[in-house]
């Protein structure tokens, strides 16, 4: 932690403690960790290693999401909004396996427009916590 001193335009001093930044992988891998059991992720993984093979439904499956409870999976929606504007953007799914697995594949266009299309209730073009947990859970 350190103690940033600013300068206003009114040249009074603006103090600011800011905290250091963590990784976005270290801190997403230890959430999802801390949710999803590593075997299980891994597994998901291995199922979808050649383009075009990505399935939502099968890969929450795989990872466990389907058997957690809601309030575990809004977690998992957390993590996985890069942003933390509340969606999950086009931009953002195209690397949705690198946030469970760093070193996994980007998912194709194809593959990120139909992860959209299919959880993208309201056609807004970007999946909300309640969208993204109505596809988890049914």
């Amino acid at each position: 932690m350190r103690l940033d001193v600013q300068r206003s335009p009114h040249c009074l001093p603006l103090c600011c403690i800011t905290e250091r930044p963590r990784s976005s992988q270290t801190r997403n891998k230890m959430s999802l960790s801390s949710i999803l059991s590593a075997d299980a992720i891994d597994s998901a993984i291995k199922d979808c290693q050649a383009p075009d093979s990505f399935c939502p439904k099968k890969f929450f499956q795989l990872c466990g999401l389907t058997k957690k409870s809601p309030q575990e999976v809004k977690k998992v929606f957390g993590i996985l909004d890069n942003d933390a504007s509340g969606f999950i953007e086009e931009e953002e799914l195209k690397f949705f396996l690198q946030r469970f697995t760093p070193g996994a594949r980007v998912l194709t266009d194809k593959e990120t427009k139909e992860f959209l299309c299919a959880a993208d209730d309201d056609g807004d073009g970007q999946i909300g916590v309640d969208e993204f947990q109505a596809m988890v859970l049914s």
